[in-house]
């Protein structure tokens, strides 16, 4: 039986984001080969206002924050792979097209919002009351108009696999979804442990939108208003609702087991199908530096921290206790001992700086090197150039 672990990610361009609580990290396959990491912090509206933690009102907030938050981390992926122009700018330069990108950003969110509602909402519905003098029924349409959303959600799905982008996307997608599967089944997070783990995750968003539209279904079946106007203003300030109760559904499935939970759980999982494809050992390996840059799995599986950990925390008392020794003797000597003991002071000083600061690399970067897969990964997240490409910023 899986053990829920509350991280949670999304599929970048040649990489993964995974979050977990406050914390989250992109992981992207650069095109030398090598894999970046950056980890940061956000914290959510509801963790700072109790209103926004409540049910329903909750999963808008989510909602909004994780779209948001994903359209920045897509763009981070994609600024690896754009063309090297920004190289020859100056640093006021870089910050003009930096406003130009933000502001890009927006309207691209503002756009894919009114596409989203004009494909998925607004089309199913005037399709549904051309067939008005057809089907009379107003509740007939209503769950008709819900099918055709599904039916229409379903043919985009498969349109957009035709890019090979987007191909590439489902498969991180896979390799997002196989990492979380590894870890919640107790297995060691290993390219081989990982690679034999299923796609499908019940807390995806795949079954999240698929949830959102069945509620839907049942939302405007039974909600029904004479003038045309208000039924289709009507769908639309709904949606906050809908998704607000479609997010309170998955969050109790993806955290309980049974029969119900499972029968429920399988149309999403279905439709997963569609949105995952089965990854190679290079994108399974940058979903691994991910995951290990904002969870600690091996405490989460109950399991004993690996020696090369152990020796890592031991290393300052180590280096604390050598340098005393080295005080002592220094003090103890007759002659030059002002010298001795300040060339004795200096070098502990610098000693357990040292050693703090390589604990403190070995933290972030130890459970990516000790880890038995790719070599791709250790040469990136493995001594100086590890620590570099590791940034913890506020958000």
């Amino acid at each position: 039986m899986a053990k829920y672990s509350g991280i949670g990610g999304q599929a970048v361009i040649e990489g993964v984001m995974m979050k977990n609580k406050d914390n989250y990290a992109v992981a992207v396959r650069k095109p030398n080969g090598e894999i970046e990491v950056q980890k940061k912090k956000s914290t959510s509206l509801r963790d700072r206002y109790k209103a926004f933690d409540l049910p329903i009102i909750r999963g808008v907030v989510t909602f909004i924050e994780s779209f948001t938050m994903g359209m920045g981390v897509l763009n981070y992926s994609a600024s690896f792979y754009e063309d090297d122009g920004k190289k020859d700018m100056t640093e006021e330069e870089k910050k003009k097209a930096e406003k130009k990108e933000n502001v890009l950003t927006v309207l691209i969110m503002i756009l894919a919002i009114v596409l989203a509602i004009g494909i998925f909402v607004l089309a199913p519905f005037f399709a549904m009351e051309a067939l008005k003098k057809v089907i009379p029924s107003e509740m007939l349409r209503g769950f008709l108009e819900g099918v055709l959303r599904v039916v229409i959600f379903i043919a985009y799905v498969k349109l957009i696999t035709l890019v090979d982008d987007i191909k590439r996307l489902f498969m991180y997608h896979g390799a997002e979804h196989k990492s979380i599967n590894c870890v919640e089944n107790g297995e060691d997070l290993t390219v081989e442990n990982v690679r034999k783990q299923s796609t499908e995750h019940r807390r995806c968003g795949t079954s999240f939108l698929l949830f959102v539209m069945v509620v839907s279904i049942l939302f405007f079946m039974f909600i029904i208003v004479g003038a045309v106007w208000l039924r289709m203003l009507l769908r639309i300030l709904l949606i906050p609702v809908i998704a607000g109760l479609s997010y309170e559904l998955i969050r109790f499935l993806g955290s309980h087991e049974g029969t119900a939970v499972y029968i429920i759980s399988r149309p999403g999982m279905w439709l997963q199908r569609l949105t995952t494809a089965e990854p190679n050992d290079d994108m399974i390996a940058v979903a691994i530096a991910s995951v290990n840059s904002v969870f600690d799995w091996r405490e989460f599986q109950g399991k004993e921290p690996l020696p090369s950990e152990i020796e890592s925390e031991e290393e300052p008392e180590e280096a604390a206790s050598e340098a005393d020794e080295t005080e002592d003797a220094a003090a103890g000597t007759a002659e030059g001992a002002a010298v001795a003991t300040e060339a004795a002071t200096g070098t502990t000083e610098d000693t357990v700086d040292a050693a703090s600061e390589d604990a403190a690399d070995g933290e972030s970067v130890m459970k990516h090197s000790d880890m038995p897969w790719v070599k791709v990964a250790e040469e990136v997240l493995k001594g100086e150039a590890g620590t570099e490409d590791i940034e913890v910023e506020d958000f």
